[in-house]
C-alpha cells in the first residue's frame, strides 16, 4: 500500500489540520447538528485514507506520476471533499492534483478554501486557475496556459522524472496546452479511478447502507402517497424531499413514469396525471448521505391490485432478477455470467435495458455488462466478479409495442459465498 500523505510537512498546507490535530474553526454552542444516519459507525478518516490509497496504488501500478481529477465524484472519492458538485460537473472550476508518491493539492473555487479545513487527505489548498469561457471570456487560452504552467511546476517539484499524467475530464484547450508546451504523456484517469472504486471497504458499505435506508424511506412514502389524480412529478417529489432532509445530495435522473409512458422505458418524469389502475415504475438513481448511491427500481400499481397483464410482466421481471442473483460469486467471469443469464422473451428483447449488471458506489460504476450480441463484441466481458464489489441487477420487461412495462432493480454486495442483498427483500408491485 502507498503510505498516507501525512509525512509531508505542515508548511505545505494552507488549509486543514492532519488527523489528530485540533480544528481551529470555532465550535459555537449555537452550531448544533443532527447526527447523520450511522454516523457513529463510520470511521471517516480510515475511509478517506483507504480510498486515497486505492487511487494511488492504481497510479503506482500503471507507472503514472500524478493524476488531475476534475470530476466531482472522483474528487469526492479520492479526497472526501465536495463543493457545488453539480455546478462543477459543467464548469471546470475545481480540481485536485494527486502525486503518486507526493502531496494531494486541492484547487478550490475562489473564497471556498475553508471548506476543506479539517479533511485529512488534503495537504494544501489553493485557489483554482480556471479557463472555462463562463468565467474567462476571451482569456480562455491565456488562462489555460497559466494552468498548464502550474501543473508543470507541480510535476517538477513532486514527481521528478516521471512524465506520465492521468486526467479524467478536461476540455481540449487544457489538454492541448499541456501537450504543446510540455513533454507529458497523458492517460485516461477514469480507468484507474473506476478500478479503484470497484472494491469497497467496510466504512463505505455502511455509507451505502445509509443511502439505501434513506431511499427506502422515500420509496415507502411514495407508495403511501400514490393516488390517481396526482402527477408523476408530485409523486417523484417525495423521494427528493426524503433524500435532502436526511443529508442526501442529488438524484441523477428523472426516471419515473406511469401507464403507457412505462413502455418503452427511459421516459422522464412529467406532469402527466396518474390514472386509476396504472403501473408506476421508477429508478431512484439517488446520491444520498456521504455521497453514496442507492440505485433501486420498483414498479407500483395505482390501487394496489395488478391486472392479469400487469401481473405477467411483473412476474417475468421478478424471475429475471432472482435467476441472475444465483449466478454471481467471486471468480465468475463477466462472459460466463452473460452466457448463463436469464433470457428475455423474444417479444420483449428489443426493449431490453442497456445492461444486465452494473457496479455501484458513489454513482453507477464499472463494470457494465450488456446483453451480448452473437460474437460478444458489444461490450467488455473480460473481467471477473470480485469479493467486496457492489453491483445492481437490472430488469426491464415490456413487449415491443405493448401498453405498459415493469422496471425492477436490486443492489448487492458480492461476498465469498455469493450475493448479499443490500436493499429490502422486496420487489413489491402493489
Amino acid at each position: 500500500m502507498v503510505g498516507n500523505n501525512n509525512s509531508f510537512s505542515k508548511n505545505l498546507r494552507k488549509i486543514g489540520p492532519k488527523i489528530g490535530e485540533k480544528c481551529k474553526i470555532p465550535n459555537s454552542s449555537f452550531n448544533r447538528f443532527k447526527k447523520r444516519l450511522f454516523e457513529d459507525k463510520i470511521d471517516l478518516n480510515q475511509m478517506r485514507l483507504y480510498r486515497l490509497n486505492r487511487v494511488k496504488n492504481q497510479l503506482l501500478k500503471n507507472d503514472i506520476g500524478a493524476c488531475i481529477l476534475f470530476d466531482p465524484i472522483n474528487i469526492r472519492y479520492a479526497t472526501d471533499t465536495r463543493n457545488m458538485s453539480i455546478f462543477n460537473m459543467h464548469v471546470m472550476s475545481r480540481y485536485v492534483f494527486i502525486a503518486t508518491n507526493g502531496p494531494v493539492i486541492l484547487f478550490e473555487y475562489p473564497n471556498c478554501e475553508h471548506i476543506s479545513y479539517d479533511i485529512s487527505t488534503i495537504d494544501e489548498t489553493r485557489v483554482a486557475t480556471t479557463w472555462d469561457h463562463f468565467s474567462s471570456g476571451n482569456n480562455v487560452n491565456q488562462n489555460a496556459l497559466q494552468w498548464s504552467k502550474i501543473i508543470d511546476d507541480l510535476m517538477k517539484n513532486h514527481v521528478s522524472e516521471n512524465k506520465n499524467i492521468a486526467i479524467d475530464v478536461c476540455d481540449p484547450v487544457g489538454i492541448n496546452c499541456l501537450k504543446e508546451n510540455y513533454n507529458y504523456n497523458i492517460f485516461n484517469a477514469q480507468t484507474y479511478l473506476e478500478l479503484a472504486r470497484s472494491i469497497k471497504s467496510e466504512d463505505e458499505l455502511i455509507c451505502m447502507k445509509a443511502s439505501i435506508n434513506v431511499a427506502e424511506q422515500g420509496i415507502e412514502l411514495m407508495h403511501e402517497k400514490l393516488r390517481a389524480g396526482m402527477t408523476e412529478e408530485e409523486l417523484w417529489s417525495y423521494l427528493h424531499k426524503t433524500n435532502i432532509e436526511n443529508s442526501g445530495e442529488w438524484i441523477e435522473t428523472r426516471l419515473l413514469s406511469s401507464g403507457e409512458r412505462t413502455n418503452p422505458w427511459f421516459q422522464e418524469c412529467s406532469n402527466k396525471i396518474i390514472q386509476k389502475g396504472e403501473l408506476v415504475a421508477f429508478d431512484t438513481d439517488m446520491v444520498g448521505p456521504y455521497g453514496y448511491c442507492a440505485d433501486i427500481s420498483r414498479t407500483f400499481v395505482e390501487g394496489r391490485k395488478l391486472n392479469d397483464a400487469q401481473k405477467k410482466l411483473h412476474n417475468l421481471a421478478y424471475d429475471n432478477i432472482k435467476y441472475n442473483e444465483q449466478i454471481i460469486k467471486p471468480g465468475v467471469t463477466f462472459e460466463e455470467f452473460a452466457r448463463k443469464a436469464w433470457r428475455l422473451p423474444e417479444n420483449c428483447y428489443d426493449n431490453h435495458y442497456p445492461c444486465q449488471i452494473h457496479g455501484i458506489g458513489m454513482c453507477d460504476e464499472w463494470p457494465f455488462i450488456t446483453y451480448p450480441n452473437d460474437d460478444y463484441s458489444n461490450g467488455d466481458f473480460s473481467g471477473i466478479f470480485e469479493e467486496n464489489m457492489t453491483i445492481c441487477i437490472e430488469s426491464y420487461v415490456g413487449e415491443v409495442g405493448g401498453h405498459e412495462g415493469v422496471k425492477l432493480e436490486n443492489q448487492y454486495l458480492i461476498t465469498k459465498s455469493g450475493l448479499k442483498l443490500l436493499t429490502k427483500n422486496s420487489l413489491g408491485s402493489t
